[in-house]
C-alpha cells in the first residue's frame, strides 16, 4: 500500500491528544506484554517478513536514478486517475448491494460527535470476523458509511478490547484498502485513537505509519483506557458495547482519569 499517487505531506492540524502530556511514554512500553494475553507468534513472524520486504523495496527506491522523473510523474498521474475511477465504481456498488451482512455485525459506526462537533466512528476489532467475512462486503459498507462523512473533519476510535487472530485482517487487504481511498478519507481524518493496544497494534500501527500512511502518522493515539477518550468526545456522544466497559473498569478501575477538554 505504499502508494505514491496518495501520499502527501503531513498536515500540522492533527489533533494534540490530551494522554501524550501524561509523561509521555513510549507506545512501545504496551508492546512488552499482550494486554489480551494472545498468542501472535505466528501472526507477527508474516508482519516481521512483510517488514523486510517494504525495506528492501525502500532502498530500491532510494538508490534508484534520477533519471526519467518526468516519465515518472506521468505513470503516477495516470494511475491516480485509474485508482480514482476504481473508488467511483466501489461506491456505486456500495449504494446498490446488499451490504447488510457487513453492517448488521455492528462493528462499524457513527457514534456522536466529539467536542468540536466532528463525527466519530467507532470500530470495535471484537465483532470484525476477519477470516470468515466477505472483505469485499467489507470494504463496499466502509466506503458507504464514510464516503458522506468524510468530505468533512471526522476522527476514528477504534477499540482493540479482546480481540484475537480471528479479527486482524490480512496485512495485503489493508494495502489494498488504504490505496483505494482517496485523499480527503486522509487529509479530513483529524486523530485516530486506539483504544486497549497490544502488541499486534504497536507493531502495526508503526508499520502502517512508517510504509503505508506516514501522513498520518501524528493523528494516531493509543490509549489505554476508554476515559482518556473522554477529553476529546463526551461520554454521551461515545456509544460503546457493553464489553468494552467491562473490560476498561475490570483493567483500570473506576475514574481512573480526570478528562479535560482540548482545545483543538
Amino acid at each position: 500500500m505504499i502508494n505514491n499517487s496518495f501520499e502527501f505531506s503531513s498536515d500540522d492540524d492533527s489533533d494534540v491528544s490530551p494522554h501524550d502530556m501524561e509523561g509521555n511514554s513510549s507506545d512501545l512500553e504496551y508492546g512488552a506484554r499482550d494486554m489480551n494475553g494472545l498468542s501472535l507468534n505466528s501472526y507477527s513472524s508474516g508482519l516481521q517478513a512483510q517488514l523486510q520486504r517494504d525495506l528492501d523495496r525502500q532502498h530500491l527506491l532510494s538508490d534508484r536514478p534520477r533519471a526519467g522523473i518526468y516519465e515518472n510523474v506521468v505513470a503516477e498521474g495516470i494511475e491516480g486517475m485509474e485508482h480514482q475511477e476504481r473508488y467511483e465504481r466501489l461506491l456505486q456498488r456500495a449504494q446498490v448491494e446488499d451490504l447488510n451482512e457487513v453492517s448488521g455485525i455492528g462493528c462499524l459506526y457513527q457514534s456522536g460527535v466529539d467536542r468540536l462537533g466532528r463525527p466519530v466512528i467507532v470500530f470495535c476489532g471484537k465483532w470484525f470476523p476477519a477470516q470468515s467475512i466477505d472483505l469485499e462486503k467489507a470494504l463496499l459498507y466502509l466506503i458507504k458509511l464514510l464516503d458522506p462523512i468524510v468530505k468533512g473533519d471526522y476522527v476514528i476510535a477504534y477499540f482493540h478490547t479482546l480481540t484475537s487472530t480471528n479479527n486482524y485482517p490480512s496485512l495485503h487487504w489493508l494495502r489494498e484498502v488504504y490505496s483505494v481511498l482517496p485523499y480527503k478519507y486522509k487529509k479530513n481524518l483529524k486523530a485516530f485513537y486506539i483504544v486497549h493496544p497490544t502488541f499486534w497494534t504497536k507493531m502495526m500501527t508503526w508499520w502502517f505509519t512508517t510504509f503505508m500512511a506516514p501522513a498520518i502518522k501524528a493523528k494516531v493515539h493509543s490509549l489505554p483506557g476508554v476515559e482518556h477518550l473522554y477529553s476529546a468526545i463526551t461520554k454521551d456522544q461515545l456509544e460503546i458495547p457493553a464489553y468494552i466497559t467491562e473490560y476498561d473498569m475490570a483493567t483500570n478501575g473506576l475514574h481512573y482519569f480526570n478528562p479535560v477538554p482540548t482545545a483543538s
